[in-house]
C-alpha cells in the first residue's frame, strides 16, 4: 500500500524550474529548458520592441533574447554577476530569456498549486498557469508557451533570421 501512495505522489508532481525577477519568485516547467547560461552581450536588432534585448548564436544556432524584466514592465533591469539566460523551448524553436537569477528545482506537488489569480481584463494574467506556495514560498508558475503571443513568436522568428544574416 506504501508503494502505491508513493506511485501516486510521483504522478501528481512536477519538476520546475524557479527564477527571481525584481526580488520576486516564477518558475517554468523544467521539461521546457534546454540549458542556463551566463548573461552575455547580444547582437541588438534594430527596431525591435524593447524586451527583445537582440539575438545571440549558440552552437551555430541564432538564439533571440528577451529580458523578461521589460516584457513583464518591471523597473530598469540590472545586468550583473548573478544575471543569467534561460534558454527555453517555446513553440518548437529555443528562445532565450534573461532573469535576474536561478534559485533552484523544486518538485511541485498538486495540493501545493493554487490556480492562477482571476485579474480581470485589466492584466492580461493569460500566462499565469498557477500559483504555488512551498515553505512559506509563493512563486508564480508561469506558461511560458503562453507568454509571448504568435506576433511576438512571429518577430522572434524574424530578429533569428535577420541575426543569421552575415
Amino acid at each position: 500500500m506504501a508503494t502505491q501512495t508513493r506511485a501516486a505522489t510521483r504522478e501528481t508532481t512536477r519538476e520546475v524550474l524557479v527564477f527571481v525577477l525584481g526580488g520576486e519568485e516564477y518558475c517554468v516547467d523544467i521539461l521546457k529548458v534546454q540549458e542556463i547560461r551566463g548573461y552575455e552581450k547580444v547582437t541588438p536588432i534594430p527596431a525591435a520592441p524593447a524586451y527583445l534585448k537582440g539575438v545571440v548564436n549558440l552552437r551555430g544556432v541564432i538564439v533571440p533574447v528577451i529580458d523578461l524584466r521589460m516584457k513583464f514592465g518591471m523597473a530598469e533591469p540590472r545586468y550583473d554577476a548573478f544575471t543569467v539566460v534561460i534558454v527555453l523551448r517555446i513553440a518548437g524553436r529555443d528562445v532565450g530569456a534573461v532573469v535576474d537569477g536561478v534559485s533552484d528545482v523544486l518538485q511541485l506537488a498538486a495540493s501545493e498549486v493554487k490556480p492562477a489569480p482571476s485579474l480581470g481584463s485589466v492584466v492580461d494574467a493569460s500566462f499565469i498557469a498557477g500559483l504555488a506556495t512551498q515553505s512559506g514560498r509563493m512563486i508564480l508558475i508561469l506558461d511560458i508557451e503562453k507568454l509571448l503571443s504568435s506576433g511576438e513568436l512571429n518577430l522572434l522568428r524574424e530578429a533569428a533570421a535577420a541575426g543569421g544574416v552575415t
